[in-house]
């Protein structure tokens, strides 16, 4: 029997699919995670069999580390495939392969999949091969790179259908349909319905999400239990000033961690805390030390308020400026400088620093004051109190006014 441990999401899930294909009732699957992996690993060399072992999509730690290498070196099959820049260390070992891809990035079924191929222990199928190149797009994140959707509604059926019948479904498929693998009417239907309860359960989220800072990165959090992957993804996209976005799961015990950014490596801060994974997307364990560090502290923040979508008159990067506000009732105003510069100011005081762009100024403010865009509303309302002109000639008057009092001509007034 050839046992086979790899991961529960859809690239592990994948390498149970090939396994099967290529063993038929000759391997035993256990799915894990970074969390039971190790246990599970060490608890079945314990058995003292002979049976050949494959590790996809997951790597252990440095004491099961040293078992399957003195387990090699007596003579078992071992062989580990994984494609995390964090498990780079095992390819000094003859039983490692790791590879994360350089021209193209890579997943672990399909690393699998060439594996197999090469010892002749699979045949090559063409669905298969399309199939596996959606898995590769969607763990990767290539597919919003390129607008493959597919990739994105293969994980949401897997979602829906479940580890094993989904695993069972697409090997009945691939195998009666070798030369193409295609989504039927029924799926498709499904997967429609999928993409607006996601779309709402993201929108609940958002509303959800508190900001903090954890070591050098400004982090949003947020306790969910589904569409991790797609969540993290557009409440990055919708919080821009944020390194990124930290998921809190208590039920599995797991942080997710995140981001779209070029200049947050998610996979080295997880390594901080005995997690690992992909550069933008990776985890570790929720336990007692990080709970202290991601869960206390958030518990008592106000959640982030959206900036509006309807203002017509204080909008982001006007040429009168931007007004935003925070919880504890600031009131900070980013303004436009006479050498097309930015500047910040705070209660009348102006800011020692000047920004470029506007956009620097503004992720300046939500990451130092966890700010947003003041509604139109609010901003009349206030200059309603303080100057003798009704609402209406403020909104008449609006932006020339404000321009007006930055540069302090105040003959414009009259």
């Amino acid at each position: 029997m050839i046992k086979l441990f790899t991961d529960s999401d859809l690239d592990g899930t994948a390498c149970a699919l090939i396994a099967e294909l290529a063993f038929d009732k000759e391997v035993d699957v256990t799915h894990c995670t970074y969390r039971n992996l190790d246990d599970r690993v060490e608890g079945f060399l314990q058995q003292k069999s002979g049976d050949p072992i494959f590790i996809t999509d997951l790597s252990v730690n440095q004491h099961v580390e040293k078992l399957l290498d003195e387990r090699f070196r007596a003579g078992s099959h071992i062989q580990m495939i994984d494609h995390h820049a964090t498990a780079m260390h095992f390819n000094e070992y003859k039983w490692g392969y790791v590879d994360p891809g350089e021209d193209q990035k890579t997943c672990a079924a399909t690393l699998f999949y060439n594996y197999l191929l090469e010892k002749e222990k699979i045949e090559r199928l063409e669905s298969l091969e399309e199939f596996l190149e959606l898995v590769r797009k969607y763990d990767t994140w290539e597919w919003e790179e390129e607008n493959e959707v597919d990739a994105k509604r293969l994980n949401d059926l897997f979602s829906i259908m479940g580890r094993e019948t989904f695993k069972a479904e697409m090997i009945r498929r691939l195998t009666r349909e070798p030369d193409s693998f295609r989504f039927n009417d029924s799926e498709e239907m499904i997967l429609d319905l999928e993409e607006r309860k996601i779309e709402r359960y993201i929108h609940q989220k958002n509303r959800q999400l508190v900001q903090m800072f954890v070591d050098e990165y400004c982090i949003g959090l947020v306790h969910a239990e589904s569409y991790h992957s797609e969540l993290g993804n557009e409440l990055n996209k919708r919080n821009p000033h944020l390194d990124f976005i930290t998921i809190m799961n208590p039920g599995s015990r797991r942080l997710g961690f995140r981001t779209i950014h070029d200049g947050a490596d998610v996979s080295e801060f997880a390594s901080r805390y005995g997690g690992g994974g992909h550069p933008k997307a990776a985890g570790c364990e929720l336990n007692d030390d990080t709970f202290q560090i991601f869960v206390e502290p958030s518990f008592k923040l106000k959640p982030i308020r959206k900036d509006p979508e309807r203002n017509k008159l204080n909008e982001r990067n006007s040429e009168s400026g931007s007004f935003y506000e925070n919880h504890d009732g600031k009131i900070i105003y980013i303004r436009p400088g006479r050498e097309g510069k930015w500047e910040v100011m705070c209660r009348g005081l102006v800011e020692d620093i000047v920004f470029d762009q506007f956009e620097d100024a503004e992720r300046y403010i939500k990451r130092s004051y966890h700010a947003w865009l003041r509604s139109d509303k609010d901003v009349v309302e206030d200059f309603v109190r303080v100057l003798p002109l009704t609402k209406e000639q403020i909104m008449d008057r609006y932006h020339m006014m404000i321009k007006t009092m930055l540069y302090q001509e105040e003959d414009a007034l009259i």
